[in-house]
């Protein structure tokens, strides 16, 4: 019984059920209408109906239930007798997605079983027989076409592993604007097929010289390998004047030169080929083509033996042919193929070397067609690696570039016979982080017309050379400058070597002239301190000499700074006024450090000394201080301190202040600024006019013993 009948019976059966009770009651109630509507009553017939409601659920409920077999049982039919018929007829399904452009196969039932991007399945044909495919794909895509079926080859692992498959292409689904989202591929193999029609072909083709049997030699050998009969075709070929003579001289299989090395009663069906040198021969009793031919003949053959009805060998057939004008055409054809790939080769050579030269050179093919308004670029001749709009390449420069960019752009665009030159700096930065920088040098192409048909040329980076063009600008300006400051130097030094030499020169003279005795003693003070002076300001030029031409060595021992310390101080202080109060502090009882204890030292004492020189009265004070392994080390006094003018000045070499005075022999300070950066540190020096000056060393080291003392400020007298 199908589901129709039984919804009908269904329907009938709650009429009834409705139906029944009423006259039941009423004939329960001897047709008293007026107990009809009583509590009782109305209780019992929501009782019945809330009864025949609960039967109707689970009728309905039994009723979808074998509903939704049924549709499965047909569902489960059909999926197998699409199986089946898949399977039999070696079919498999696929979708291709228009949107993401994947490939994925589905089973029976509809699921998605495998996918695949484009390239991954492209791998299972051959290449050309993919883009065919791919072609017909975007033509449905495009409503060009609705249904497609082509033949595919599969990509083929070895020689043996051939397969073709019939590919039916049709839509599978549309969105609502009618674009087509995705193509239905039922994919069947035709292995079997194609073989079978391969087979024909091979069929066709072994049959050929048996219906064009006039065209080749026919020779039959008896069982004892006898020559009995051959055609005109075979005389004509071998230069057999009368076949009749020819058999009466009774020749035998092994006597043709071109079969004397087979066994013909052990081969049947065999195709064969032989190269014979004719000259090697007699031709007296082996005949072979055509007697007055020297050199080589190529020679082929079919073999095929005739036997009785007992399978006795009655004779050999042979259909043969001369291919010496053939394989001659071959070798030729051999011979220009290889002449063409060696050809080939040396192009794609000369293009290698272009495209090497260009990569090394960091140089790029340009092209422009202002009929497209397309720029392309590629740093290879044979493919195009960016292509770009005006709009594009303009945005690229940067923008005080763009109007030039404009420029040139607007020139091409009205064609313009003279050459495009120009260098810009694009948005795009290199791995240093710079603005890359391009020369453009553009010449137009002419057509047959002799009219500018496009823009054609090179495209070089000059990041490096714009780069060391700026650089070379700087250097050159601080060379100046160094040669300014040389000059300035020079002029400096030579003043105040004189002064000093002029009066140990004057005073030397006045022992000449007429002068009182009383006055020798000064006279030999001076020479003696101006002797000493120019001694000092030799002995530092020479030093700081030694400094700039790196020749300086510095040596790094473990040295005790807090031992040291005082010593150092005590030297620059040597010529210190009696007025003025010295205060040192050594907060460490050892403080162990590396370096050069020597140079250091020299620092200190220099700074020291310069202390010394402005303080008359009042104090000078030293101290250090180690901290986040920086040694600091500071120098105080209460001097007349260094105007706001001359204080930015104080390491340069011979500065003077208003009063047009140096700083020692005026090359201390910069030997001390020298000296500290030489070992890794810095100075500084703060100063203010009546109050006095603050000198600071930062010498960044890593302490080897660190030990603290309670008691650390040294005041002397």
């Amino acid at each position: 019984m199908n589901l129709k009948k039984l919804h009908d019976i269904f329907c009938r059966l709650v009429v009834l059920v409705f139906l029944l009770p009423v006259p039941t009651v009423l004939l329960a109630q001897d047709f008293h209408f007026d107990n009809i509507f009583d509590f009782n009553h109305i209780l019992a017939y929501l009782v019945a109906g809330f009864l025949i409601g609960i039967f109707l659920l689970l009728f309905y409920n039994r009723l979808y239930v074998y509903r939704e077999q049924d549709i499965n049982k047909i569902q489960r039919e059909q999926n197998t007798r699409l199986s089946i018929i898949m399977q039999t007829g070696r079919m498999r399904m696929w979708i291709y997605d228009t949107v993401t452009r994947h490939y994925r196969f589905v089973s029976e039932t509809g699921e998605i079983v495998q996918e695949y991007n484009p390239i991954d399945f492209a791998h299972f044909f051959e290449r050309d027989d993919f883009e065919v495919m791919r072609s017909t794909i975007f033509d449905i895509c495009e409503n060009r076409r609705f249904t497609s079926t082509i033949n595919l080859r599969k990509n083929k692992v070895d020689e043996e592993d051939v397969k073709y498959y019939e590919v039916h292409l049709s839509i599978a689904e549309k969105n609502s604007k009618g674009n087509v989202t995705q193509i239905l591929g039922v994919q069947r193999d035709i292995t079997a097929e194609q073989e079978k029609k391969n087979n024909a072909n091979k069929l066709m083709m072994r049959y050929h010289t048996v219906f064009n049997s006039s065209l080749v030699d026919m020779l039959y050998y008896d069982k004892n390998g006898l020559l009995t009969d051959l055609n005109d075709t075979a005389c004509n070929s071998f230069d057999i004047p009368d076949k009749e003579a020819l058999i009466k001289e009774k020749h035998y299989f092994n006597e043709n030169v071109f079969f004397n090395n087979i066994d013909f009663t052990k081969i049947d069906h065999t195709h064969m080929s032989s190269v014979v040198d004719i000259e090697e021969y007699d031709t007296t009793r082996h005949w072979s083509t055509k007697s007055g031919k020297t050199g080589k003949v190529y020679y082929e053959a079919a073999v095929n033996t005739v036997h009785n009805e007992n399978g006795e060998l009655e004779g050999v057939y042979i259909a043969g042919r001369n291919i010496s004008e053939m394989v001659d055409s071959f070798h030729k054809q051999q011979e220009g193929a290889l002449q063409l790939k060696k050809t080939i080769q040396h192009i794609q050579e000369y293009i290698d070397n272009i495209n090497y030269a260009l990569r090394i050179n960091n140089v790029r093919l340009i092209d422009y067609h202002p009929k497209t308004y397309i720029f392309t670029m590629s740093n290879t001749i044979d493919k195009s690696q960016m292509r770009l709009s005006q709009l594009r390449c303009i945005r690229l420069a940067m923008p005080q570039y763009r109007r030039a960019v404009s420029s040139a752009l607007n020139r091409m665009d009205h064609l313009t016979p003279h050459t495009i030159e120009q260098t810009i700096e694009t948005e795009i930065r290199d791995e240093k982080g710079r603005q890359v920088a391009l020369l453009f040098n553009m010449v137009p192409i002419m057509d047959k017309n002799n009219k500018v048909e496009h823009y054609f040329g090179l495209c070089r980076e000059m990041t490096d050379m714009l780069e060391t063009e700026r650089l070379l600008a700087i250097e050159t300006k601080k060379a100046q400058e160094a040669e300014l400051l040389k000059d300035s130097f020079l002029t400096n030094m030579s003043y105040e070597i004189r002064t000093p030499l002029n009066s140990v020169l004057g005073f030397a003279e006045l022992f000449e002239m007429e002068h009182d005795e009383t006055d020798e003693p000064v006279f030999v003070e001076e020479i003696k301190r101006n002797t000493n002076t120019l001694l000092r300001l030799i002995n530092d030029i020479l030093f700081l000499s030694r400094i700039d031409a790196d020749m300086m060595e510095f040596k790094h021992d473990d040295f005790d700074f807090a031992e040291l310390f005082e010593s150092f101080c005590q030297m620059g202080w040597v010529n210190l006024s009696p007025e003025v109060r010295i205060s040192i502090e050594n907060p460490y009882e050892h403080l162990v450090i590396n370096g050069d204890v020597e140079q250091l030292g020299k620092a200190i004492q220099i700074l020291c000394a310069t202390s010394a020189n402005f303080t008359r009265k009042g104090t000078v004070r030293a101290k250090y201080e180690f901290r986040r392994e920086e040694l600091v080390i500071i120098i105080e006094d209460t001097g007349g301190g260094i105007d706001p003018e001359t204080l930015p000045k104080v390491f340069e070499r011979f500065v003077r202040d208003r009063q047009e005075r140096l700083c020692g022999t005026g090359l201390d300070l910069p030997i001390v600024e020298a000296l500290i950066k030489k070992m890794g540190g810095s100075v500084e020096i703060t100063s203010e006019l009546e109050k006095g000056t603050s000198a600071w060393i930062f010498l960044p080291c890593k302490p080897k013993v660190v030990e603290r003392k309670t008691i650390s400020v040294s005041n002397i007298g």
